[in-house]
């Protein structure tokens, strides 16, 4: 029963906590290329994750970035179509790739 209160009472402590002041958090700005393709990057990609996952990346390859477009599509189940995916691709690419296809 000891156990059983002590688990309690640390669960519940947190709630208690105050903090005097306000808090801010912090604002990032990403740079976003409007590019060919931006409209389906921000349907597709932008209403589960910010713009940083995409500039944290480096300039990449097409292949790569392609991969990531499938991982999102496969295990992600991002509700993208076949002609998003490559538009999506494409846009990567182009704005954010390293020139190379593989």
């Amino acid at each position: 029963m000891k156990k059983i209160l002590l688990i309690a009472a640390l669960t519940m402590a947190p709630l208690f906590a105050q903090v005097e002041g306000d808090i801010e958090v912090p604002y990032i700005p990403f740079e976003v290329k409007m590019g060919k393709g931006f409209g389906e990057v921000n349907a597709n990609c932008l209403t589960c994750h910010s713009f940083g996952y995409v500039t944290n990346q480096g300039r990449q390859s097409k292949a790569f970035w392609r991969g990531k477009v499938d991982k999102m599509i496969v295990h992600f189940k991002a509700p993208m179509t076949d002609k998003d995916a490559d538009i999506v691709t494409e846009y990567l690419f182009e704005e954010y790739g390293n020139g190379k296809l593989k």
